[in-house]
């Protein structure tokens, strides 16, 4: 499929070490011109841990841009040249103080597709093992462990909200059906 957009021209508007926003004037499909504002951010890895019990790990923590209490898997942005699954492993024994011998990719997801552009990847962790805490300054996380299927229920129930969060125990619930012995 083409592009329906024609790019006129695009000036940076705001930039930080995390994301940046630029505007582009464009020509529509149906020949107007008009302008989009784009959020870059870097990309993302998310983490689903599950213990040999089928438990979930989940954090809970306040998160500034929303100015609420959230509960999600364990996720961060993937630094300068590292691959999507170097940064899972990084972020669960950050956060959760633990590795995973098995690891499975589940995909990616664009959170925002009209003006965000920030690939997150879903990755599921298994067969996990105790290390030690290592969190980013600033940061208080309360960890909460629970079932899987009660955390299928937060997100169908709208207690979990976090985007990738929710596609990942969603992704990993049906993974986990699929894949039953």
């Amino acid at each position: 499929m083409p592009k329906p957009f024609k790019l006129i021209s695009s000036e940076l508007k705001y930039e930080n070490p995390w994301l940046s926003l630029r505007e582009d004037k464009v020509i529509r499909p149906n020949w107007d011109e008009g302008i989009f504002g784009v959020v870059k951010m870097l990309p993302w890895s998310s983490v689903v841990a599950l213990d040999k019990d089928g438990d979930i790990y989940l954090s809970k923590e306040f998160k500034y841009g929303t100015n609420e209490i959230s509960i999600e898997i364990f996720s961060g942005a993937l630094d300068d040249d590292e691959e999507a699954i170097d940064a899972a492993k990084r972020e669960l024994e950050e956060e959760l103080w633990m590795t995973a011998s098995v690891w499975t990719p589940l995909g990616y997801i664009n959170p925002f597709t009209t003006v965000v552009d920030s690939p997150n990847h879903i990755f599921l962790a298994q067969w996990l093992t105790k290390t030690q805490q290592n969190l980013d300054p600033g940061e208080e996380i309360e960890i909460i462990k629970l079932p899987l299927i009660d955390a299928y229920n937060m997100v169908m129930n709208s207690e979990i909200t976090h985007g990738a969060s929710c596609i990942a125990i969603l992704k990993t619930f049906f993974h986990l059906e699929k894949h039953k012995k």
